[in-house]
Parts: structure tokens; C-alpha cells; sequence
């Protein structure tokens, strides 16, 4: 992995290579922003970039100790992810044990910590510690999308990198290049955070289902023929696909954005493309009011599947709410 790899993140990057240019690496930093922003390809490429012999600020991906760091063997280079839903205090000894030993390279030891802001008051303030007193010259990058949540005394002790999100439209163009379905990759840029969790989602099958079924709902509930209750429990309930009702009203949420910008002839903004006529005729003949409600609906219905609502009873809720 390397800088010129990472699609965007122009900001992030600058800071880190002008470290690397300059001989200025701070001891920790926090690299904030949204999941699947490239704060774990930007780790790696920042680490790599530091223990390659050849390059300066972007690493070679030839040399012994880039190809150490590419096929996940680096002796100095060390990762902490959950263990279940937070990292614990004995995560972070076991790092401190491990960074007791110097490192026989010369190289200042790294470490990542994913998902930071899922340490344990007893865990963050062990690396607190850590941090202040590590053992051996050490550099840590604390992956997180919540930057805020980490103790105030580690913020104040780590350089801030910030990651924004990747724009839904140059993620299209680099998706539907790679080969994806044009239709569903414009759906899947707005409902998933950075390329890689993209990819992920549209290469499962459900996920182009469970479009076919907004579509298919979406014009019932409209009054174009079929009752969508019964098409609910046959397309979704007996199609396997009930674990996805999330998504579905995620899809529900852009079908609704998109009879709106179709009402102010915002047509360039449409996802739903390959619906384009059905959605200029059906948008007029309801107000902007209703197609902004219809989206309020999918953001309630989707809070109450979170606090463990019957999935069949919310989704009939929400189709009898949104057919009214």
C-alpha cells in the first residue's frame, strides 16, 4: 500500500509525507473520520513509507522492509483491533510487553489501534502511560470515527489527522470503471461509507434484491397495481431476506430523495437512473411535503428495528404509513 494509492485524503496525506520529508514523525496519532475513509490503508502506507530503506515519503514496495509491512510480517509493526466490543486493559499490556524488546532493525516500533474509541477506561489509561513513557522509540496510530471519545489527555497528546468522506460521485466513477453495475453502484455509494464497504455490498446478492424490491414496493405503495403487504411477506419474509430490512428502508430513504429532487427537476441527483420516467411521473402527483415525510418514515422505522421492534410488524407499519 501506498500514498499514491489511496483514492483522496489529500489533507491527511500532505501532513504525513511533509513528516516523513522532514524528519518529523510525532510519537501518536489520531486518525479521525468516517468508516471506510482510508484510515487503515493510510496506516499502512504511512508505516510502510517510514521503515522503506529507499523511499522518503512514499514508500518503494520493494525493498525487505516494504514487502515485510505488504505481506503482514513486520516485527516492528504490531495491531490491536476489539476484542468483542472493546479492547481491553491486557491488550495493551501484551503491546507494552512486546515493546520492552527493542527493535533489532533500528526502527522505531509501531503500533495501530483500530477502533480506538472502543477502549475500556482501564485500557485508555494504560496507553495514556504507555504513550507518555513507552519503553523503546515508538510510533501509535489510533484509527477512529469518533475522535472525541478518547480520553482528553490522549487528544492532547496526539497529532489529529482528519478523513473526510469520500464523495459519492468520483466513488461511482471508480466503481462502475472496476466493472460494477452501474444502477446498483449509484445506490450503493449512498448508503455505504467509502469504496471498500461498496465493494462488500455489491458483491452480495441480496443487495441488488433488495433494490428490486424498493422498486417493486415503491410502486405499489404509488397505487400502480398489487398490494404491497402481500408482496412484502413473498419478496422479503419468504425470500430469506428479512436481516436486511435495514437496508431496505436505507433504499426507501434515497427512492423518496429522489421523487423530490425529480419535483424540483434536480434530475442529475436521481440514483434510482433506470426509473428515471416512472419517477418524473409519480413525483407531481404528491406533494414535497409527503415525499419529505416518506423519509422521515424510513429514519423511524429504521430507529425502531434498532431497539429490537418486530422486523414483519415495522416494515407493515412503515408500508401502510407511506400508502396512506
Amino acid at each position: 500500500m501506498s500514498f499514491k494509492e489511496i483514492i483522496g485524503q489529500e489533507t491527511a496525506k500532505q501532513m504525513l509525507q511533509n513528516g516523513l520529508r522532514q524528519h518529523k514523525i510525532s510519537h501518536a496519532y489520531i486518525f479521525n473520520g468516517p468508516p471506510g475513509s482510508g484510515q487503515k490503508e493510510m496506516a499502512m502506507a504511512f508505516i510502510q513509507a517510514l521503515y522503506c530503506t529507499e523511499g522518503e515519503e512514499e514508500a518503494c514496495g520493494e525493498c525487505l522492509e516494504c514487502r515485510k509491512v505488504l505481506h503482514g510480517n513486520h516485527p516492528d509493526l504490531h495491531q490491536v483491533y476489539p476484542d468483542g466490543s472493546t479492547i481491553k486493559i491486557d491488550q495493551i499490556r501484551d503491546l507494552q510487553r512486546i515493546f520492552s524488546y527493542r527493535s533489532e532493525q533500528g526502527n522505531p516500533k509501531a503500533y495501530i489501534i483500530d477502533q480506538a474509541e472502543k477502549m475500556t477506561v482501564q485500557a485508555a489509561n494504560s496507553l495514556l502511560k504507555f504513550l507518555e513513557e513507552p519503553p523503546s522509540p515508538a510510533v501509535a496510530i489510533l484509527l477512529t470515527d469518533n475522535g472525541r471519545a478518547l480520553l482528553p489527555t490522549i487528544q492532547s497528546r496526539a497529532q489529529w489527522v482528519p478523513f473526510l468522506p469520500l464523495e459519492p460521485e468520483r466513488m461511482l466513477q471508480i466503481l462502475v470503471s472496476e466493472g460494477y453495475p452501474g444502477a446498483l453502484a449509484r445506490c450503493a455509494v449512498q448508503v455505504a461509507s467509502g469504496l471498500a464497504a461498496c465493494r462488500d455490498l455489491l458483491q452480495q446478492n441480496w443487495f441488488a434484491e433488495i433494490r428490486n424490491v424498493v422498486l417493486q414496493l415503491g410502486k405499489e405503495t404509488a397505487g400502480r397495481g398489487g398490494s404491497p403487504l402481500v408482496s412484502a411477506q413473498q419478496s422479503i419474509f419468504k425470500a430469506g431476506l428479512g436481516e436486511h430490512l435495514d437496508m431496505l428502508l436505507d433504499l426507501f430513504h434515497v427512492w423518496f430523495k429522489d421523487m423530490l429532487h425529480a419535483l424540483y427537476h434536480r434530475h442529475d441527483h436521481i440514483v434510482f437512473i433506470d426509473e428515471l420516467d416512472f419517477i418524473m411521473k409519480q413525483a407531481s402527483t404528491r406533494s414535497a411535503d409527503y415525499w419529505i415525510q416518506g423519509m422521515a418514515l424510513a429514519a423511524e422505522s429504521k430507529k425502531k428495528l434498532r431497539q429490537n421492534m418486530n422486523g414483519q410488524l415495522c416494515l407493515e407499519q412503515f408500508l401502510i404509513a407511506i400508502g396512506a
